[in-house]
């Protein structure tokens, strides 16, 4: 085998030590344009995870690390004058020169071929001469960017701006500094990975970064290998206060927009992408440097594992694309959060350092329970609780924890009428544990439903159908129930008259073309909505919710993407919203103010041209001056063309928008799954409650176990008295046994709390609990 490598930064060099080690009979040459000495960039950070890998793949590279390591295990958040550390978060770091260096002498020791200050040759021209091209070429691949439609290369360039620096401040931590002026927020990334030194970035959102006079600093010509000065000295005077007379070093330092690197394969022909040329993360989540390594191991592993080639591409794609995939979107949600920091700003110290430490989804609150028990003990105001048990007022109702099951689409209805499924379904949530139960797409017309089996709420026979329902989730508990009203417009099930919507566009190529809402249907429409509220209330529901999304009518009219109408009910979003506030007006006239008024949007079209954020923002505002105590944010289902970017908990970042864009109360819903995750919402702030769906038809009981999986006993959680028996764990296999003790002297509880102090002899730390 001949193996060439484009570019010998530590993925390229990784890389080909790793194949050089399993195959010594292979030719492997590495290009690298810079010298050996020339390096850009500070400190690199590893995760235990990936050290591991290091170990296991090649010792000597491990050990040579190791020994320069700045090893700490503490977060530092520095704002509004206080710093609140959490810890037991195990970090390593040391500096890329250092890291090159290691890899350069085993490269060396394994007589790879590096070339330095040589241009590599095309990728072209190498894939001809060579069995394999492993392009390590950077974010600005040339490889990637000659094959760039094979690639299927997505480069998504952000707005706000970043520094990459040094100072000579050695921190104790991970140091998260948020400062607050009169030009918006800085933020800077700190963390030590030496005795002498720290790498330090700066950030700043974009219209900040111009208020504070950065632009004009930017402006000046930066010939390359060369720093801004101007915009460093002007940092230095601007963070005086948290470098305590220490200085910051540059490195060929400019302001930069991060860019997300995606491609929808990594491979052409013979020819392989790796590290930052195949994808980017973003630095607050993770490093660069450690997913190329991740890369390098994988590959070489795959390499040696098959026969050929192009099995072994794309066994490397296979098994590392997921991976890579999963931090990219954990990245993206911790980008856009510091992207939004001015959301935040206003949150006690506790809160936002919380908020902070959970913004990527991957840290939760029992994980951070886990590290540092003490920490989260403070943020949650020392009370024993879990956030998720914690009572909230909703409209006219007090709700006794922050759970909610969202509607369910049963189709079990006949002609409309709820039967024994939707009783047994309706009652066994609400004895469940969750705080509110909504009933699901119940139609306000019997044209307005999506399918012959969805409930409605149009004659006597059906309220009296849930009337029974209500009578006896209540005579058994004291959950609130609701109900959500909606008219499926294109949505609707075919019936003996064709359906009617904002504008005469099909939902699918299988689907029939509605017509264009005329006045006539608009004021049935409301009068509709407002009978079937009237009737809700009757039939004992305590709340409702008007379904303003998922690409029903009114969702329909809202979408830009669905409303394409020329007069006053279409246009611009005031003349979007015109219908649905006019339904919401009219039923907040008849719905009592002692009970809940909900309304569910979706604030996301996940397709090109529809509803924006500031849509998503100014349509809440809009609904709550109608009148919605609340707003259930969901996402998708508007147009068929979607492409979601599905996740655990994907959704929230939406309802985290408009809370804390507007204050108005939210729902966050989607792949919501895990008590943990609730907590984590809530406590960090990103919505008042949190719709439980798949999970609670999973186990209707989901949130009485999570009470008992917290040791939680209160009155937010009770259980039925026939059903008392079971609200302990059950035995289970050698769940009885209690180990004997086999230590003579116990060993003290290791602290969670480790500071990188590089002028103290201090001896190996204890592990880091997981």
């Amino acid at each position: 085998m001949r193996v060439a490598v484009i570019g010998g930064g530590p993925g390229g060099l990784y890389f080909a030590a790793l194949t050089k080690q399993l195959s010594p009979h292979w030719e492997v040459t590495v290009w690298e344009r810079n010298a050996p000495d020339d390096t850009f960039g500070f400190g690199v950070v590893f995760s235990d995870e990936t050290l591991d890998g290091i170990a296991q793949a090649d010792r000597e590279i491990h050990a040579a690390m190791s020994a320069e390591f700045a090893r700490w295990a503490d977060i530092d958040v520095r704002y509004r004058g206080s710093t609140l550390t959490s810890g037991g978060h195990g970090f390593a770091a040391l500096g890329r020169r250092h890291l090159l260096r290691i890899l350069q002498e085993r490269c060396a020791a394994l007589d790879v071929d590096v070339r330095y200050r040589t241009q590599a040759p095309p990728a072209a021209e190498l894939a001809v001469a060579y069995d394999l091209v492993v392009a390590c070429d950077g974010v600005r691949s040339a490889t990637r960017a000659a094959y760039a439609d094979t690639f299927g290369t997505d480069l998504d360039e952000r707005s706000g701006r970043y520094m990459w620096l040094g100072t000579d401040k050695v921190f104790e931590a991970f140091t998260f500094i948020v400062d607050e002026h009169d030009f918006g927020t800085l933020q800077v990334h700190a963390y030590p990975y030496d005795a002498t030194r720290s790498t330090f970035i700066v950030e700043m959102e974009e219209e900040a970064w111009r208020r504070a006079g950065f632009e004009e600093f930017a402006a000046l010509d930066h010939p390359p290998g060369t720093s801004d000065e101007d915009s460093i000295r002007r940092c230095e005077e601007l963070l005086a206060d948290h470098l305590d007379g220490h200085r910051l070093l540059p490195n060929n330092s400019k302001w930069l927009r991060f860019t997300t690197v995606r491609n929808r394969t990594w491979r052409h022909e013979n020819i392989v992408l790796l590290g930052d040329a195949a994808h980017t993360a973003h630095f607050s989540i993770g490093s660069g440097t450690k997913l190329a390594m991740e890369d390098a191991l994988v590959l070489a592993a795959s390499l040696h594992e098959h026969p050929d080639v192009p099995s072994a591409l794309a066994a490397y794609e296979d098994e590392r694309k997921p991976v890579v995939e999963s931090t990219q979107r954990a990245a993206q949600a911790s980008l856009e959060w510091f992207e939004h920091i001015d959301r935040y700003t206003g949150q006690d110290p506790h809160q936002f350092a919380f908020n902070l430490l959970t913004r990527s989804r991957r840290v939760t609150y029992d994980n951070l329970r886990v590290r540092d028990e003490k920490f989260t003990t403070a943020v949650n105001r020392s009370s024993t609780v879990p956030p998720m048990f914690r009572p909230y007022p909703l409209g006219g109702l007090l709700l006794r924890n922050r759970v909610v099951v969202p509607p369910t689409a049963l189709h079990t209805a006949r002609e409309g009428v709820p039967g024994d499924f939707d009783l047994v379904h309706l009652s066994t949530q609400a004895l469940g544990g969750a705080g509110l139960v909504l009933a699901g797409m119940t139609a306000v017309s019997a044209d307005g439903r999506a399918t012959p089996g969805c409930p409605g709420l149009w004659n006597d026979e059906q309220e009296a159908a849930w009337r029974r329902i209500t009578d006896f989730v209540h005579g058994q508990s004291d959950t609130c129930l609701g109900i959500q009203l909606t008219h499926a417009g294109r949505r609707a099930a075919a019936h003996d008259r064709q359906p009617f919507a904002a504008s005469p566009l099909a939902w699918d190529e299988r689907s029939p073309e509605p017509r264009e809402a005329d006045r006539a249907d608009m004021d049935a429409l409301v009068r509709d909505f407002v009978s079937a509220a009237r009737r809700a209330d009757r039939a004992g529901f305590d709340a409702l919710e008007l379904q303003y999304g998922h690409g029903h009518l009114l969702s329909g009219f809202l979408s830009p993407l669905t409303n394409l109408r020329t007069d006053e009910y279409g246009g611009d979003l005031d003349g979007r919203l015109r219908l649905p506030l006019e339904v919401l007006r009219a039923v907040r006239e008849v719905w009592p103010a002692g009970k809940a008024l909900l309304v569910r949007i979706s604030a996301a079209d996940w397709a090109e041209g529809g509803t924006s954020e500031a849509d998503a923002v100014a349509i809440a505002r809009a609904l709550a001056e109608a009148g919605a105590d609340a707003v259930d944010v969901s996402t998708g289902e508007v147009v068929s063309h979607e492409r979601p970017r599905y996740g655990r908990s994907y959704q929230t970042p939406y309802a985290d928008l408009i809370r804390n864009a507007t204050g108005i109360p939210t729902i966050a819903v989607g792949a919501i799954s895990t008590y943990d995750d609730v907590n984590s919402i809530i406590l960090a702030g990103r919505a008042d409650l949190c719709g439980v769906g798949r999970a609670q038809i999973h186990d209707p009981l989901w949130t009485l176990h999570a009470a008992a999986a917290q040791g939680y006993q209160g009155p937010a959680a009770p259980w039925a008295r026939a059903w008392r028996a079971g609200s302990g764990r059950p035995p289970s296999a050698r769940t009885d046994r209690i180990p004997p003790r086999l230590e003579l002297l116990r060993q003290p509880a290791a602290s969670a709390h480790r500071r990188w102090l590089p002028r103290a002899a201090a001896p190996a730390p204890a592990p880091v609990p997981r």
